[in-house]
């Protein structure tokens, strides 16, 4: 495989792309085997489209001279990802975590963008095959580039890693997410401690949360920027935070207010102002940055329906995300209160303890209504007044017909695979 070869034939490309539905005009395919289909079978298709070339690894869909045969085309992409980032040579920031990182990953991002021409991770584009298609989104005119990194097992981020070269990383926590794929709480600061590992190798800088004891431990020998709360040793000093619902951080002589629900997003907005001082981005412009955000695509949403006020975080749920999400909103002024909780995923073994220490952390709360939504909640269920348990989506949607829902604050919260989001055409 000539990797220099097939880059130059990207970059006179449009871009690359991994789906024919979405082939532009002179585009870069890339024929991905997947679970469920061989995309080889798809590259004829992409060149009618309009590809100029395709990338196949099974020489029985051999087209013509726009055709490149590899051994393996997840790999070259990778490699051609890992290529075209050394060939630019821009700044790159990384960040994984375990909660929070897209959310971080957009703040930082509209802080920069005020003073360098950036590009992100779009989405949650983040593991073996969104890292490669980000760096590929990178061009000439890119000053700084955003990466968001995700795993599920250890060593993951340690090769992604590898593929992007992060010049400066940024690891939001350490939680209880994808406990199966980690081996437990103890694999998961192992597999997102990969991150400093690699900057301390490559002699690269952490940003680090000072409010963590984790990240404290693990980058005591790390080049580091740092940020905390009313903490005299660190970089950039937090004066004070809040949230009712809305977080708020003083900084300076500045008060920011945010669109972000929650204290838990507030480590989120310190980390994005603190990269955007380290970068030299003015006061004012992280101000209006942070201030202008508004988040989307189900992640910390507050809506109004039916004279509802709604917390809708139905984009994803792990017993840490879950637990602080479930605190913030407790605190919150509010009557009528209800809470719709659905399953978190990829716990193994540790699904019915963690499930069941949730109910059982909410049993003396007699002021909220506590829908639970799935099996794994439904295995846990307790007789109680206020405590309502379905074992799937469908049987919960069918005891909310013909529900009037009226002045009530609601919180949405579930893994992915709940798409708890549908609760909301029930919502009238």
């Amino acid at each position: 495989m000539d990797i220099s070869y097939i880059h130059s034939l990207f970059l006179k490309s449009s871009g690359v792309s991994i789906d024919t539905r979405k082939i532009a005009e002179k585009s870069f395919f890339v024929a991905i085997k997947g679970e469920r289909f061989d995309a080889n079978t798809f590259a004829a298709e992409a060149l009618e489209k309009g590809a100029s070339s395709v990338i196949i690894d099974n020489k029985s869909y051999y087209i013509d001279e726009r055709t490149i045969l590899v051994e393996d085309s997840l790999v070259a992409l990778q490699e051609l990802a890992k290529y075209h980032r050394n060939y630019l040579k821009l700044p790159i920031v990384a960040l994984t975590g375990s909660n929070g990182k897209t959310t971080t990953k957009e703040l930082i991002n509209v802080v920069l963008a005020k003073k360098f021409k950036t590009k992100a991770t779009v989405g949650n584009l983040n593991n073996h095959i969104g890292v490669p298609l980000t760096l590929l989104s990178f061009d000439e005119n890119t000053e700084m580039g955003i990466v968001e990194m995700g795993a599920n097992h250890k060593k993951e981020i340690e090769f992604l890693c590898e593929i992007a070269q992060p010049d400066y990383g940024y690891i939001t926590n350490f939680g209880k997410a994808h406990l199966e794929g980690f081996g437990g709480v103890e694999g998961v600061i192992e597999g997102k401690s990969e991150m400093y590992q690699y900057l301390l190798k490559q002699d690269k800088l952490a940003f680090i949360n000072l409010e963590d004891p984790i990240q404290v431990e693990k980058s005591k020998v790390l080049k580091h920027y740092s940020f905390g709360v009313a903490r005299k040793n660190a970089n950039v000093v937090i004066a004070e935070i809040k949230a009712n619902p809305f977080v708020e951080i003083a900084f300076d002589s500045l008060q920011i207010k945010t669109h972000l629900i929650g204290l838990y997003n507030a480590n989120n907005v310190n980390a994005a102002l603190t990269i955007g001082k380290f970068f030299e981005v003015d006061d004012v412009a992280i101000k209006e940055a942070l201030e202008s955000y508004v988040p989307e695509n189900n992640r910390s949403q507050l809506l109004v329906k039916a004279g509802n006020e709604i917390i809708l975080d139905a984009y994803n749920a792990n017993p840490s995300s879950m637990a602080v999400a479930i605190v913030n909103f407790l605190q919150l002024e509010k009557s009528n209160k209800i809470m719709i909780l659905g399953d978190m995923f990829e716990l193994g073994n540790e699904s019915h303890d963690e499930h069941s220490a949730l109910v059982d952390s909410l049993k003396n709360e007699t002021d909220v209504q506590c829908f639970f939504v799935g099996k794994a909640f439904f295995e846990c269920q307790t007789a109680k007044d206020n405590f309502y348990f379905y074992d799937s989506f469908d049987s919960f949607s069918a005891g909310l017909e013909g529900v009037n829902f009226e002045n009530n604050t609601i919180l949405i919260k579930g893994s992915r695979g709940m798409a708890l989001e549908r609760t909301l055409d029930y919502i009238k």
